[in-house]
């Protein structure tokens, strides 16, 4: 069951995940929903604190309960707050008939997005008695806007990029190659005390720079190639994002220009970053400036993405997202210019909407050129 707020033996951990659990009943409230059944691994994180797998959580107006087994059942016992924790026999019950149990009555959302196909119709044939319909995004809203402690946890994991990075470029050499610099940067995020990576990491050469989300290969660096490196730390489970563009050497004329572009594009978009301001017209702002260099039909689609437990999360800065930024919002904000056979340059931050306008969480020394 939810603990009372008003518990003076109460733990800031405890008030925490008790007040996101009480903002997504209010939620439920206003649109008539009794229960809702969560599938998504992120938010089971964000309103329970348990970071394992195998775990499917029911929200509703007269409690919580966390469904595992015998395998992660001790460690939810240690991360999570509450929620009644259920551990599941699954040699003898199946997963509907365990949801079926435990379910109040009244009409279910469930979370359609983050579960497969087959899955679902096995928890449903056990609901068939159930008002159940779709109800996606309610808990993704909520995480947009972060709190002391997941500000505090991504700040961390971009201070451990930053400090990653700036190893890994003394190591850049004429011969190595882009899969050595990958597991090298992984490893030293590591060993500085992240949880893992935030994503496979990006780190392209040449040509190779324009592939936007391309895997680390055996290519190796010569003088005068492009150098993409988009990667991230985690700590708490919390996500950093950060890109960096290099030339190894001298640039040529057509790369020096990409990325005058490209760094004028940024700059011009945090220029107008603060509350308030529009995700559409954000956008806009950055396209316009590569259309004034020339490179806006080589432009990536999107400026940015919100980070968090996810990589990508709401809000995205975009033509399309409908949505003012907001004091505790955390971004990116990372144009980019892809030429095929010629290479790419993406600059990416994270930043936070604070009352004043913006901060820069990471710090990385934006170089282009390196040696």
């Amino acid at each position: 069951m939810l603990l009372p707020l008003f518990d003076s033996g109460i733990t800031q951990m405890q008030a925490r995940y008790h007040q996101r659990q009480q903002r997504l009943l209010s939620v439920l409230k206003e649109q008539d929903i009794h229960n809702l059944l969560v599938f998504n691994y992120e938010n089971i994180l964000y309103l329970t604190g348990y970071s394992g797998n195998a775990a499917y959580l029911i929200v509703s107006a007269e409690g919580l309960w966390l469904i595992t087994d015998y395998r992660y059942f001790e460690r939810a016992k240690s991360e999570s707050f509450g929620c009644a924790l259920i551990c599941r026999d699954r040699d003898s019950e199946s997963l509907g008939a365990c949801i079926k149990r435990l379910l109040p009555a009244g009409k279910t959302g469930f979370e359609s997005n983050a579960i497969n196909y087959g899955m679902w119709l096995s928890i449903a044939n056990e609901l068939v008695n159930t008002d159940v319909a779709a109800f996606d995004g309610s808990i993704e809203k909520l995480r947009m806007v972060k709190d002391d402690f997941e500000i505090a946890s991504i700040k961390k994991a971009a201070a451990i990029a930053d400090l990653a990075l700036a190893d890994l470029l003394t190591q850049v050499s004429k011969g190595v190659t882009e899969l050595d610099l990958a597991t090298e940067l992984d490893f030293k995020m590591k060993k500085l005390g992240s949880d893992g990576i935030s994503f496979d990491t990006i780190l392209l050469f040449a040509e190779r720079s324009a592939l936007p989300h391309g895997k680390p290969g055996d290519k190796k660096l010569n003088h005068g190639d492009l150098l993409l490196v988009d990667f991230g730390a985690v700590v708490n489970g919390y996500r950093s994002d950060m890109t960096r563009t290099y030339v190894y050497g001298e640039p040529n004329k057509q790369q020096q220009q990409m990325y005058d572009a490209v760094l004028a594009s940024q700059s011009k978009s945090l220029q107008s970053l603060k509350a308030g301001v529009d995700c559409q017209q954000l956008n806009q702002i950055s396209l316009d400036v590569l259309a004034q260099s020339g490179f806006a039909q080589y432009a990536g689609k999107g400026l940015g993405h919100g980070v968090g437990l996810a990589l990508h999360e709401v809000p995205f800065i975009n033509p399309v997202t409908d949505y003012r930024l907001e004091v505790g919002n955390i971004i990116t904000i990372e144009p980019g210019v892809y030429i095929p056979d010629f290479g790419g340059i993406r600059i990416e931050d994270d930043v936070l909407i604070t009352e004043s306008g913006f901060e820069f969480l990471t710090h990385a020394p934006k170089t282009f050129v390196i040696n």
